[in-house]
Formats: structure tokens, sequence, C-alpha cells
């Protein structure tokens, strides 16, 4: 049992070493093999972070544009913009025909005017929904970020991998077992349970950050295996930041 806690530490501490820019002891022992089976639980840490600085600024009395705007801003600092890179070179690659093409721009570290734009579109998405958005805003914040980390595992375990190399490719050496996705699931079904309970009156925004993101963090994975064949670690990032843009876009209607 003690063995078990140890490894599953090391593979928990490596997912936040390797997914954020969370501070991690270099002495640490870390375990990279499999990491992203704890990606859906580090983007419920990683939202539960932006939560409390939500509810910090507005003790602060800060107005909810400029704070969400600060909370959304958070969460590319708290990442390094890591899965936002992956939004920007997918959004260049997309834009020029054939696959071999399609993967020599997103290669390029260099972002073009689809990348731009594509950025752009995602924040402003993000930091608008999140103005709209009155109640339960911790809760929707952790769930959106852990939905979009599962959609991430559901690609990374799903689709083939289309370098031999890069960012992403060690995911598929991991082989993940159908408990690493009932697992995510479950953790997050008991986060829209937790909102139901808190805020009866909000329970369509509980049922629907469930069955949403299921059905948003598939079908984006989903839509960029159908472009490009299979994934990248740019997809990968892609698939978490637009599975928590439209969720969120979601959530705020049905509030």
């Amino acid at each position: 049992m003690i063995q078990l806690i140890r490894e599953t530490l090391a593979k928990l501490s490596a997912g936040i070493a390797f997914y954020t820019c969370l501070p991690i002891p270099q002495d640490w022992n870390l375990d990279f093999h499999g990491i992203a089976s704890f990606a859906p639980l580090i983007g419920l840490i990683l939202g539960g972070i932006q939560g409390l600085v939500d509810i910090g600024l507005q003790t602060l009395g800060m107005p909810v544009l400029t704070r969400s705007t600060a909370v959304i801003i958070s969460g590319i600092v708290l990442t390094g913009g890591l899965h936002l890179d992956g939004v920007m070179d997918a959004a260049d690659g997309l834009a020029v025909p054939g696959q071999k093409r399609r993967l020599e721009v997103m290669a390029d570290s260099m972002t073009g005017a689809f990348g731009a734009m594509s950025a752009i579109a995602l924040l402003l998405l993000k930091i608008t929904a999140l103005t709209d958005l009155h109640s339960d805003r911790l809760l929707i914040l952790m769930g959106i970020a852990g939905w979009g980390r599962w959609g991430q595992l559901v690609a990374i375990a799903s689709y083939p991998y289309l370098k031999l190399t890069g960012k992403g490719a060690f995911h598929k050496k991991a082989k993940y077992s159908i408990w690493a996705f009932l697992l995510g699931i479950l953790l997050l079904l008991s986060l829209s349970l937790i909102l139901i309970v808190l805020d009866p009156q909000n329970w369509l925004v509980g049922c629907g950050m469930a069955i949403g993101g299921i059905a948003i963090a598939l079908l984006t994975g989903a839509w960029f295996n159908r472009c490009l064949g299979g994934h990248t670690g740019d997809t990968y990032g892609a698939v978490v930041e637009w599975t928590e843009a439209l969720l969120l876009c979601i959530l705020v209607t049905l509030e």
C-alpha cells in the first residue's frame, strides 16, 4: 500500500510539473509514465486555484469584467500557456491543405494570422462567458478545466500520434486502462452532484456540465482526428482549451 501511494504521488507530482508552472521540488521522485491519467484531477486543481483567485478579487471589490479577465489570464499563467500555444499552432496548421503541410506548419514556432485570430476568439469567448456567469463560478471553473483534460486523455488514448517525436509523443508510450477514464468521469460527475446539492435551483447547470462535458470533450478530440488523421501535442492542448471555452458557453446559457 505504501509503495502504491508513493507511485501515485510520483506520477501526480510529475503531472503537475509537466502540465503546470506550479513549483515542484527538483529532488522529488517524478514518474512521467502515464501522467495523462491524472490530467482531469490536475484540471480540478487548476480550476480550483482560478476559482480562489476569482473569490479573492471579488472580495476586494473588483468589477466582474476585470475580474473575469484576470481569472482567465491566471489560467494561462498557471499552465505557462502550454495549451493556448497548441490552439494557435493547430489553427495555423488547419488553415492550409494537406496533412503533411499541416504538420509542417504546426511544427513551425512562428505564429501565423490564423493562430493569432483563434487565440483571440478563444479568450474572448472565455472572458465574456465567465463575465455573464453569476453563480457557482468556483465549481464551474473546476468543472470546465477537468472536462477539458478528460477530453485530452481520451484523445491521447484513442487516436494515433502523428509525429515520431514531439512534446506529446511520450504520452502514447503508456497504456491507459478503462479505469483511467471511468475514474475521471466519476470524479467530474461528483463535482456536478456537489453543485446540484449546494444549489438545487441550478440543477440544469449541474446536469449540463456533466452531459455537455462528456459530449464536447469527445467531439472536440474526434473533430481534430477527422481533420488531421490523428493528434499531436498541439491538438492535445487545443482539445483542452476549446472544450473549456465551449462548455463554459453552454453553461452560461443554461444558468
